[in-house]
Parts: structure tokens; C-alpha cells; sequence
């Protein structure tokens, strides 16, 4: 009798398992969090009232939500946290993809230039006229007072600050941006390890190899419980 399943399609099965089960919970775990950081919904005919609807984004708590694709999970490009009392921002990482924020009409004291970092996209904020934007105001094309709030506009790629990609990250590596006044380094190509020291392709049966011999155990542990219940019915 033939086995239902190949090994290459059980050790796929698991994989898919893993990945879209690590993708559900983040999904239910991170953007409500953020979303819901202030009761209520974004104000109608607001800012990020009107950017969600240019966006053809969909309007869930104080976020607007959209997806690129329709087999891309939707991420989060607005958010609106006006007029919640906000004292101090502490986390707001659920909210990495935002392209724009709103903290107007919230006594906030101070926000620190690490909650936004990993922020690439974010590209407007509107905060309280006391508060100075994130990274200084170096870290963005305009800065302004309007209305009783600052406005930020346009973050600038810290990596073209002086019109070399590479000038804040060590030999054999290319800088790219991370949020307002941060940037990250990466390997260039054939290039990796400590400081992209290493050169040459990246051992990729040495490291993953363990971890697929593994999974394929797992599998066949599973499996071979499976078949034994199935036998004994």
C-alpha cells in the first residue's frame, strides 16, 4: 500500500504550516494592539481620514489598513492617534509600514527618536507644536507650524546625507535607511558575516542543512503516529 503523502510534500506541508501560522498571529496580535492604543475610530474628514481614502485603504480602529496585492496581507499606512490624552509614546512597532501619523491635540511631554526607528516609510507626521519631530529637524525635507501643530514632512534617506551610500557602514556593505536619523548596514553581494568581511557564497547547506534534517524527523515522527492510529482503527 502506497503512503498518502511523499516526504517532500510532508516536509512542504509543515513549512506552509509554520509560515502561515506565524503570519495569523502576528496579524492578530500586532495590529489590533496598535490600532486600538485609542478608543474610538480616525476622525472623519481628518488627515489620515482623507489619505486612507486616496489610498483606496479601509478604515479599522484609529488605522488605515491596505494590502498591494490582493494575495499580500494588508499592512498598516495611517494612523491616527489624535485627542487620546497621550502622555508618552513608548511602542509603536505594529505600526512599522505607517506612512503617516497623527499626535495632534495630545499633551504629549516627549517622544524618543527609537520609537520610530525601522519606521522607512513613514513620510508625514503631524505632532503637537511642542514636540520636536523625530531625529531633529535634519531628519526631514520641511518643518513647519501650521494650525497649532508641527508638521514632517518628507523623511530624508540618511544614507545620502553626503551622497555616498556606504559613508556610515564599514567596507563590503551598503547602507539603507530605518526610520528618521537611523539606517541599517547589509552585506553587498558575495559578501557576508562580521562586518561583511567574509566573501564568497554564504554556506547555506551548513547552516539551514541541520534544520531541514529536522523538520523532515519531525515529519516522519508525526507521520509514522498518524499511520499507527489509522491501523489500529
Amino acid at each position: 500500500m502506497n503512503a498518502p503523502y511523499s516526504w517532500i510534500e510532508i516536509v512542504a506541508l509543515v513549512l506552509i504550516f509554520n509560515v502561515c501560522f506565524s503570519t495569523s498571529y502576528q496579524r492578530t496580535e500586532t495590529q489590533p494592539q496598535v490600532c486600538e492604543l485609542c478608543s474610538g475610530s480616525v476622525r472623519n474628514n481628518s488627515t489620515v481620514d482623507r489619505f486612507c481614502s486616496w489610498s483606496a485603504g479601509r478604515i479599522q480602529g484609529r488605522c488605515c489598513l491596505r494590502n498591494n496585492s490582493m494575495g499580500d496581507p494588508e499592512r498598516i499606512i495611517g494612523l491616527d492617534l489624535s485627542n487620546c490624552s497621550l502622555t508618552h509614546v513608548e511602542n509603536l512597532q505594529g505600526a512599522s509600514t505607517v506612512v503617516m501619523i497623527d499626535f495632534s491635540l495630545n499633551p504629549i511631554v516627549n517622544i524618543s527618536d527609537t520609537v520610530f526607528q525601522g519606521f522607512g516609510d513613514l513620510n508625514f507626521m503631524i505632532l503637537p507644536p511642542h514636540v520636536v519631530c523625530p531625529g531633529g529637524n535634519t531628519s526631514w525635507e520641511k518643518v513647519e507650524l501650521k494650525e497649532g501643530n508641527r508638521l514632517c514632512e518628507g523623511q530624508k534617506n540618511m544614507c545620502n546625507q553626503t551622497g555616498q551610500p556606504s559613508v556610515y557602514c564599514p567596507e563590503n556593505s551598503l547602507c539603507a535607511p530605518n526610520g528618521p536619523s537611523f539606517y541599517e548596514c547589509g552585506c553587498a553581494e558575495d559578501f557576508y558575516g562580521y562586518k561583511c568581511l567574509r566573501q564568497g557564497d554564504f554556506p547555506a547547506l551548513v547552516v539551514f542543512g541541520p534544520l531541514a534534517a529536522s523538520t523532515v524527523v519531525i515529519s516522519f515522527l508525526l507521520w509514522l503516529t498518524q499511520r499507527r492510529k489509522a491501523i489500529s482503527l
